[in-house]
């Protein structure tokens, strides 16, 4: 369906973001954000945390009230049915996203493998959560990747223990092949990420034929991003099948920039906040331009590049529900984007992490580190909530 004519997204309509909040989830999220805003805070807030976590202080229970309620949808994917319907009642889709991360044994990998399935088979046949995601680290050893990707040689049981990697990878994707529910492969390290690559394309190869089921992640903070979306995108077209895109700026730029000054390597990383938004407004136009051969999914916070991809739709004369073209926020950021863009008939999903509140904790002091490091996007949501208070008490 097409926008109306004349009708113009606008992103500071804040009545749209925040329909589906009531009052007291508006003044927690104020509150949430004016801690957030404290760059102090954001920086001694993790330690100090973990600290009472491991010494068994009850601080759970405030966590999951605060934090963890912003940004996450529940411990499981049970709880997290609330934050669903309240999603599909304002147009935006789920993306349910099993959080825990930093494990190392293989039967933390195996559940993790099957709960990414429950995720799958949660998400089959409900038109609420349109798309599921999962993370090669959730599945696989970190040293291990990080060994296949400077091509040191396995041994005989990291072989044994890579082909365990591999099926669960398939697996997961042969069921998003069965129940038709598309997966996205997120995108890590750059030291673990050509390996990702790798299985990404070996998973889209097999299930990508008839059908768009696997998604690969592209973080275009890396200055070989854009060339690597262009050389898959032949790959696809000469062995015959459907490229999956998500196209993200990226997450490890720190820990990038800081691993290649202490290696004495090139950084990947683009030079500087310019260089990566020219580079994905490229990827997102280059995704456009072959919409019958790649389905995108628009991964960002960033106002003017989904002003771009709405704009592109337009100019090519494509369908703002057309199933090839996704945008993609965070549960607990950007609503603005998120509830006006759906508002405007495009497909919208946001990522909902679940998960123990103690095994989720590195993903939510990243959400709080990133909304104080991100320009002024910890200032924007505080100031989108105010004027939402403002606009009710009037």
């Amino acid at each position: 369906m097409q926008q109306p004519a004349g009708k113009k997204l606008n992103f500071d309509n804040t009545e749209i973001a925040f329909r589906s909040k009531s009052k007291s989830e508006l003044n927690s999220a104020y509150w949430l954000f004016k801690i957030m805003s404290s760059n102090f805070l954001t920086q001694v807030g993790p330690p100090v945390t973990n600290l009472f976590l491991n010494i068994g202080l009850p601080i759970q229970g405030l966590i999951k009230s605060t934090i963890f309620k912003q940004f996450c949808g529940g411990e499981t994917i049970a709880e997290c049915e609330h934050t669903i319907q309240q999603l599909a009642d304002g147009k935006v889709g789920t993306i349910l996203d099993y959080s825990v991360e930093g494990e190392e044994e293989e039967h933390v990998f195996d559940f993790t493998c099957a709960e990414i399935i429950r995720t799958i088979e949660r998400a089959a046949g409900d038109l609420r959560i349109p798309i599921t995601v999962f993370k090669i680290t959730g599945i696989a050893r970190f040293a291990l990747l990080e060994k296949l990707d400077a091509k040191i040689e396995l041994n005989t049981e990291e072989k044994a223990e890579y082909d365990r990697v591999k099926r669960r990878c398939e697996r997961i994707c042969r069921s998003a092949f069965d129940k038709n529910v598309p997966v996205m492969i997120d995108a890590e390290e750059s030291w673990i990420q050509k390996t990702i690559d790798s299985l990404a394309l070996d998973m889209m190869m097999l299930f990508n034929k008839e059908k768009l089921i696997v998604y690969n992640t592209y973080q275009l903070y890396r200055h070989d991003k854009l060339a690597h979306v262009k050389a898959d995108h032949l790959v696809a077209k000469e062995a015959g099948f459907i490229l999956g895109c998500k196209i993200v700026r990226g997450a490890y730029m720190e820990k990038e920039r800081r691993r290649a000054a202490e290696k004495g390597y090139e950084s990947l990383i683009q030079p500087d906040k310019a260089a990566t938004d020219a580079d994905y407004n490229a990827a997102i136009t280059y995704c456009v331009e072959h919409i019958s051969q790649i389905g995108v999914v628009c991964g960002t916070h960033n106002e003017a590049s989904c002003r771009v991809l709405a704009e592109l739709l337009d100019s090519h004369q494509i369908n703002h529900n057309h199933p090839h073209v996704y945008f993609s926020q965070l549960l607990g950021m950007s609503d603005n984007l998120s509830f006006n863009l759906s508002d405007a008939g495009y497909n919208v999903a946001k990522y909902v992490p679940y998960g123990p509140v103690k095994a989720v904790m590195p993903y939510l002091f990243r959400r709080a580190q990133e909304n104080t490091s991100i320009a002024g996007q910890t200032s924007r949501e505080l100031d989108l909530i105010t004027r939402e208070k403002n606009r009710r008490n009037s």
